[in-house]
């Protein structure tokens, strides 16, 4: 540890991320850019951003990290499922993704499955050609009941669909556990 004596003469400055992750340092980095200039940032790994210190604040450098601290920056979050057991409770993040899976529960029953389809622009729109994933679910309850949900199936449409049925937070969790053992499930499965 230096004393703030001794972070006056320092010609870089080493910030670190609390949640390593490459794709957060690499914008960290780009804003710290756009702000300071090209080249005033880089990143040296997923959990720390190298900064030079520019001739203005060889002396302050606390004014440095003022000037950066407030900076906006898309961090990226860890797409994970929190799922607390004994109460029932399942909380989600917005990033969690569902791949083609297909699961029996009970008298119910889900189907994921994605079709890759191309959406080609207009000829001379100066659109790009684009991959985009059509993906459907289907719950079936013994009864016959069906809803199909387009394009794009998170865990909250899962969830969602599954709801409208009548699953029990139980049914719903131990949908969400067998989904990740399948490896459909892309985020981190928290069981408390």
């Amino acid at each position: 540890f230096r004393s703030p004596a001794s972070l006056a003469g320092l010609d870089t400055v080493n910030l670190a991320l609390y949640e390593p992750d490459f794709a957060s340092a690499t914008r960290v980095a780009a804003v710290i850019n756009m702000e300071l200039g090209a080249d005033s940032a880089h990143a040296l790994d997923a959990g720390s951003v190298r900064v030079q210190v520019p001739p203005a604040y060889k002396g302050n450098l606390a004014e440095l990290i003022a000037r950066l601290e407030p900076l906006p920056v898309t961090i990226d979050a860890t797409a994970r499922v929190v799922i607390n057991e004994r109460t029932g409770t399942v909380v989600m993040g917005g990033d969690v993704r569902i791949s083609a899976a297909a699961v029996a529960h009970g008298n119910l029953a889900v189907r994921i499955s994605t079709r890759f389809d191309v959406s080609q622009p207009a000829p001379f729109s100066q659109g790009q050609t684009q991959v985009v994933p059509q993906t459907r679910l289907d719950v079936d309850e013994g009864d016959n009941k069906l809803i199909a949900l387009d394009a794009g199936t998170t865990l909250a449409d899962v969830v969602k669909a599954l709801n409208t049925l009548g699953a029990t937070p139980r049914d719903i969790i131990a949908i969400m556990q067998a989904l990740k053992a399948a490896g459909a499930l892309r985020a981190e499965l928290v069981i408390l």
